[in-house]
């Protein structure tokens, strides 16, 4: 058998096998768009968010920062006792402290939260504060004084404790809520201050 003749041979299988190989491709870019128009997310992971300009973080002392704890209490008419355990449970007592979620400050606020209230250094007590205490506030009004919902959304979003008609269901709602309920439970006047 000659090598010529067994060349058209391997060139025709060759190219069958190309064409069989382009159609594979053809059709797993099909389904591909099909999955993608369903569930956009499992084809595009969006670029990482940009990072926030660092900002220097001064550490007050134990004593200021309970000062501006309790004066942002006070300011909005907050259980002082309220506030104090909300700031424990976010940030113990770190000024600097920076959630997973990007959550800042003593009061871990959101960039969000921090747009909405004004936060131009959310490491500031000062500042931080503030604008959790008014958004704590905030949230008990809307949630008619019901200290329960109005910790879940301060933890989880006021959409997700009216998705749920509650405390949401989550691991770390749920422990969030009960730890400062029963930080709180021997004390009176646990809700707003009238």
């Amino acid at each position: 058998m000659s090598t010529q003749a067994s060349e058209p041979d391997h060139s025709a299988a060759r190219a069958a096998q190309e064409a069989s190989v382009q159609k594979q491709r053809a059709s797993a870019l099909a389904q591909e768009a099909v999955i993608a128009a369903r569930n956009p997310s499992t084809f595009f992971t969006p670029p990482p968010p940009a990072a926030p300009p660092e900002i220097p973080c001064d550490r007050p002392s134990d004593v200021e920062i309970r000062q501006v704890v309790d004066a942002g209490a006070k300011r909005v008419s907050l259980d002082i006792d309220l506030v104090r355990a909300v700031v424990r449970k976010e940030s113990a007592y770190d000024p600097c402290a920076v959630s997973v979620k990007g959550a800042q400050g003593l009061m871990q606020l959101m960039p969000a939260v921090q747009t909405q209230f004004g936060v131009t250094n959310p490491y500031d007590p000062g500042q931080n504060v503030d604008a959790g205490t008014r958004l704590l506030k905030q949230l008990l009004n809307q949630f008619g004084g019901d200290l329960a919902r109005a910790l879940s959304a301060y933890n989880a979003g006021a959409a997700s404790v009216e998705r749920w008609g509650g405390v949401p269901p989550f691991p770390e709602t749920m422990s969030y809520v009960s730890g400062i309920l029963d930080e709180l439970s021997p004390k009176k006047g646990i809700a707003a201050e009238r």
